[in-house]
């Protein structure tokens, strides 16, 4: 976990028992929707693992797993608009019913660029699910199968979220005080 005192977290936005409590539920309507189809969720590194893993836990039918990253932010609290991939797949989507988990959609930038990326590799499906959006910053047409929580334009840290590789490890969601 963080310095205890760490002034540069703000509020609890979301404890650790909200983002559970509505994991459970998303895993339940992923089972649900891809009985008997065994999809590939798709983890976008490296906000999205922890989010992905407590995921994988919660969908109740076979699935396999696998993870990209890509860059778009660097070390700083914006997005630069430039999506690059840094880690590619493992797995071949062809013919393949495939789940993006994101752990934050913002402009919708990096989204559109991996879907397009993802779609032009023949997948049978494409969806997404995202643990948080945040409001008001869309640049790009946002089609979420699956989404958490909305969010207001606030920078978040924690759960998987971070600032310069900081605060990850915090269990729950809150506002970052040290944003541009």
């Amino acid at each position: 976990m963080a310095a205890q005192g760490d002034d540069l977290i703000g509020d609890v936005l979301l404890s650790e028992a909200q983002i559970q409590e509505r994991i459970t539920e998303l895993g339940a309507e992923i089972a649900r929707d891809y009985a008997g189809k065994a999809p590939i969720l798709v983890a976008v590194l490296k906000g999205a693992f922890i989010f992905m893993a407590d995921l994988a836990r919660a969908v109740d039918i076979p699935l396999e797993v696998d993870f990209m990253a890509v860059s778009s932010y660097g070390a700083s609290t914006r997005s630069s608009g430039v999506v690059r991939i840094v880690k590619d797949l493992d797995i071949d989507l062809h013919d393949r019913h495939v789940i993006i988990v994101e752990d934050i959609v913002d402009s919708g930038l990096t989204l559109r660029y991996l879907r397009k990326t993802f779609e032009s590799r023949g997948t049978a499906s494409l969806e997404v699910c995202a643990l948080l959006v945040r409001e008001g910053n869309q640049q790009a047409e946002l089609d979420l199968r699956y989404i958490g929580f909305r969010i207001p334009p606030a920078f978040v840290i924690g759960y998987g979220l971070d600032v310069a590789e900081r605060y990850r490890n915090l269990p729950h969601i809150a506002d970052y005080k040290g944003a541009e």
